[in-house]
């Protein structure tokens, strides 16, 4: 005899399968926000700077963050900050200023850090994507005047890179050589009323900062914990 639908051969009910759970939604957030929640995850507890209009956006959540914020009269000073917290603390400075002349004067310090490879990144506004390459009002090529003063810059096109590009600074001005590196961020991808800032937040593991790091094999995981032992 077959068994009555709802029940086992035995007689007893049968038990539903389970419905699988859809997977939690991923937050979505602004560039802006993923920006700061980055430097957070990194142990940022300090930013030097001066607010301008292309990254004036990123300062608005840093009203909600646990991040100090030192404002400073000129941007080189932010950068020469920077440099002391490191020293002073063996963590990367963080200076945080806009796009053209905010930019090109931030080169000094920048300088200063490659040389004395002190740990530092540098995060400076730029102008939107779309008006790249036109001579915008202060557009400077910041990551071509950098180039030969840091360890490693970058332009950042895309929202939903930050997170991975924010790793990437920090393990490179930290392991091997110290020195400083420079993220290059348009004013689009982190202003909230831009749809281009809209994004998922994930944060790359370990194992995906490396293998986005091919080329970059350091023979010194610690190299300011070396120098402290040295020190007098």
């Amino acid at each position: 005899m077959e068994a009555a639908a709802g029940t086992s051969s035995s007689g007893t009910a049968a038990t539903p399968a389970a419905t699988p759970s859809a997977p939690p939604a991923a937050e979505r957030i602004n560039g802006g926000q993923a920006l700061i929640r980055s430097l957070e995850l990194e142990g940022t507890d300090t930013i030097f700077g001066l607010p301008g209009g292309a990254i004036l956006p990123v300062y608005d959540p840093i009203l909600d963050s646990p991040i100090r914020h030192i404002l400073v009269r000129h941007e080189q000073g932010a950068g020469h900050m920077a440099e002391g917290y490191a020293h002073a603390t063996g963590r990367p400075g963080v200076a945080m200023v806009t796009s053209g002349p905010a930019a090109t004067n931030i080169v000094t310090p920048l300088c200063d850090a490659y040389m004395d490879s002190v740990p530092m990144v540098c995060i400076t506004g730029q102008v939107g994507t779309k008006s790249l390459g036109t001579d915008a009002f202060q557009e400077a090529d910041t990551v071509g005047i950098t180039r030969s003063v840091t360890k490693h810059n970058e332009l950042v096109t895309l929202a939903a890179d930050i997170p991975l590009k924010v790793r990437q600074a920090f393990h490179l001005a930290t392991t091997g050589r110290p020195g400083p590196v420079l993220l290059d961020i348009p004013k689009d991808i982190v202003d909230p009323t831009n749809p281009r800032s809209a994004m998922e937040w994930v944060w790359p593991t370990d194992e995906e900062v490396a293998a986005s790091l091919p080329g970059y094999k350091p023979t010194t995981t610690d190299a300011m914990a070396h120098a402290r032992l040295l020190a007098p």
